[in-house]
């Protein structure tokens, strides 16, 4: 398969890519990964090209990663916040980004509080439209980051056991890495408080549990996910410290997996309440690796939604 079969227009969300759809990204991002180790890290691919990333919600690494992304395949990146932008004067979403559409921007990474926004904008714009996160609802290129490294230290997917702990309810990131693991052949086992796992998400293809050593025996993969407070209500947990030894994941627990199991983490890892540090630090830990993979990942998306080799310019 190569990239000229790669015909979407937008990344959304990981239920409307296929297996070689994701294979073909993960491929790609493998190639675009050699030109961060260059001493000049750029090539002319999408010279010309606007990327424009507007996000309504606060990032640091995937807003940087892809403006590294873009930046490397010398396409112009420019950065728009909510705050800063005519929203804040009542201009709708969707105007905001016919604006941005008309000055022949040419992607649109796009960070949203509601879920859906990214797939309201993309029936709307011409421009491609990448999700980098939307409500509790998807978070693609996260989700193809945490699987490519999974791909590049265990060389195979399939039948690996893959354990996702914490506030499930509130984490795009779940959801999308339970998409995408389980398309890729691996086994997905959620483990959490019952208040912050979702009705029915075993309908997504995981199984629950809400005891973390039976979710992290065996596994291959332990992800842990962060207590998302800004999007509760109201704490859902008696508190952190209780968290913390019920729920975090520490050197004993470890005891429960397999011996060259990875842990990851999406970000920003709050130590001592889902992570103790050592474990966050220890030898098993892939987050920074993730971290890394994340540009090279981006680097792919903006390829090959930009048309990949029909239209990149010549390296």
């Amino acid at each position: 398969m190569t990239d000229m079969q790669f015909i979407k227009k937008d990344i959304l969300d990981m239920e409307s890519l296929s297996a070689e759809d994701i294979t073909l990204i993960l491929d790609t991002a493998e190639k675009m990964k050699e030109i961060s180790d260059r001493p000049i890290k750029k090539v002319p691919t999408l010279r010309g090209r606007t990327v424009v990333l507007f996000f309504y919600e606060a990032s640091t690494r995937t807003r940087t990663s892809f403006d590294i992304a873009a930046k490397r395949l010398s396409a112009d990146s420019i950065s728009i916040s909510a705050s800063t932008s005519s929203m804040v004067k009542g201009e709708t979403l969707i105007d905001t980004a016919r604006n941005l559409e008309a000055m022949n921007s040419d992607v649109i990474v796009i960070r949203h509080s509601s879920s859906g926004a990214a797939n309201m904008l993309a029936k709307c714009l011409k421009a491609s439209v990448i999700n980098a996160g939307d409500g509790t609802h998807a978070h693609p290129s996260q989700a193809l980051l945490d699987i490519m490294t999974v791909r590049e230290k265990k060389g195979s997917l399939e039948g690996l056991r893959i354990a996702i702990i914490g506030d499930v309810s509130h984490s795009r990131v779940a959801r999308s890495n339970i998409a995408g693991f389980t398309k890729m052949g691996a086994e997905v086992v959620l483990a959490g408080p019952p208040t912050m796992m979702p009705a029915g998400i075993e309908t997504m293809g995981a199984s629950v549990t809400y005891h973390i050593e039976e979710a992290i025996r065996g596994a291959d993969v332990i992800m842990m996910l962060r207590i998302q407070k800004e999007r509760q209500k109201s704490f859902l947990f008696s508190g952190e410290r209780e968290y913390a030894r019920v729920y975090g994941l520490n050197r004993e627990r470890l005891k429960h997996a397999k011996k060259d199991v990875l842990i990851m983490h999406p970000g920003p890892v709050n130590r001592g309440v889902e992570i103790s540090p050592d474990v966050a630090d220890g030898p098993y830990s892939v987050i920074l690796d993730q971290v890394n993979n994340g540009v090279a990942v981006r680097m792919a998306l903006l390829y090959l939604v930009s048309g990949g080799a029909r239209n990149a310019d010549s390296d």
